[in-house]
């Protein structure tokens, strides 16, 4: 197994061809299969600025979630953590809670919760609340969630609160669901993050950095960029709303990841390379092992990209129409559960960032892929760079 090494300029040409035509400023693609790797860094970091390199650091936003996954794998595995255990015991402020008796209703119609959130309900986007699929601002919840700037929509680190303040904001709301009825996106990963600290006893940055990132190599992995590093980040960019134009979503130099954030986030807050990815995916791909040193045990990546939703959850939720078709979702990652294109194998597991990012690991063929830039999503369709991305990456493929 490796490249073909002619369709390796197709991927090149369909990677090029969208810098060209302006869909992204820049962008550096990697596939992997095997001891072989092929990257490219094509573009610019910014629009009209210096060129992309293998080096480049994006935002990946929710490529944070598998990373906040494997670091509650490891507190699982020392039983500091048991996935079926309450978190009120570690999140007090989180016991006894109401839950709405209609998502779009007014906040002080509840009814109680009729259990409590576990750690595999975090885990699996089970806990009750999250990110709607609606317009920002439809129900009264999400008006109360963005009131608190609780950091449930896009990305924006230099607003929200420290760990304990958010947590205490956040426990003033009632729940959208009950406990483990349906998935609801995102917010159980930020959960995570407080929850792995306490349990820790010392801050989620740091224990990512001691029991992840220093193990792993992933030098440049990290919830802010250093300021001597800030010529290798890129700047994001988006749709602005009202024009509808290419416009600076966040600087690198004195933006929202330019200084430390009052609350690392563990949804989407974080900014890495591809080769620090790159790490994280052998690690995964070796069943928890990374040059000699086991991160995490082959039960628990075989658990953590397992299908953890039943056919239920999956009817009452929602992502983009159809995503639940062909997808399952384990901790902190899709899996997916049907081929229906060239690009999505059966048992590939990975997810996307909405500030840019996509990323997946087939352990079947043993490929890993990786695409970063810097356009924003502007709707939760892949956008067509990384659909052509994942159809160019498995093509190149001499297997």
């Amino acid at each position: 197994m490796g490249f073909h090494k002619a369709r390796l300029d197709r991927l090149h040409d369909a990677l090029a061809g969208h810098v060209e035509r302006g869909g992204v400023p820049g962008l550096v693609g990697l596939v992997a299969v095997g001891d072989e790797v092929h990257v490219e860094a094509i573009g610019k970091r910014s629009v009209g600025g210096g060129p992309v390199g293998r080096d480049t650091l994006f935002r990946i936003a929710s490529m944070t979630k598998p990373v906040t996954a494997v670091a509650t794998m490891i507190l699982l595995e020392e039983c500091r953590l048991r996935l079926d255990d309450p978190v009120d015991e570690l999140l007090p402020e989180l016991a006894n809670r109401r839950v709405l008796r209609a998502v779009d209703g007014p906040l002080d119609d509840t009814v109680p919760a009729e259990r409590p959130i576990t750690v595999r309900d975090l885990l699996t986007f089970r806990m009750g609340t999250g990110i709607l699929m609606v317009p920002p601002g439809s129900y009264p919840i999400q008006r109360a969630m963005d009131a608190l700037d609780l950091g449930q929509g896009l990305p924006q680190p230099s607003v929200v609160p420290e760990p304990e303040e958010w947590l205490r904001r956040f426990s003033t709301l009632p729940l959208m669901y009950q406990p483990g009825e349906r998935w609801v996106y995102n917010t159980g990963s930020d959960l995570l993050g407080v929850l792995i600290a306490r349990a820790c006893g010392r801050p989620f940055e740091v224990f990512l950095r001691e029991r992840v990132f220093e193990p792993l190599g992933m030098k440049d992995t990290a919830f802010s960029v250093p300021a001597d590093q800030l010529d290798r980040f890129a700047t994001a960019y988006w749709n602005d709303p009202a024009t509808g134009e290419l416009a600076v979503f966040d600087e690198a130099a004195g933006g929202q990841w330019a200084t430390p954030p009052a609350f690392p986030a563990g949804a989407a807050g974080l900014v890495s390379t591809v080769d620090d990815f790159l790490a994280f995916s052998r690690m995964l791909l070796g069943g928890g092992r990374f040059a000699g040193e086991r991160i995490i045990s082959r039960a628990a990546v075989e658990l953590l990209s397992s299908d953890q939703l039943t056919a239920d959850q999956k009817a009452r939720s929602s992502l983009d129409p159809g995503f639940f078709d062909t997808n399952g979702w384990g901790f902190g990652v899709a899996v997916v559960t049907r081929r229906t294109g060239l690009g999505h194998p059966v048992g590939q597991y990975g997810w996307n960032g909405g500030l840019g990012t996509s990323w997946g690991v087939d352990p079947a063929g043993g490929v890993i892929g990786v695409l970063l830039t810097q356009r924003l999503f502007s709707s939760p369709v892949l956008p067509l760079v990384h659909q052509d991305f994942w159809t160019s990456a498995y093509q190149a493929l001499d297997q």
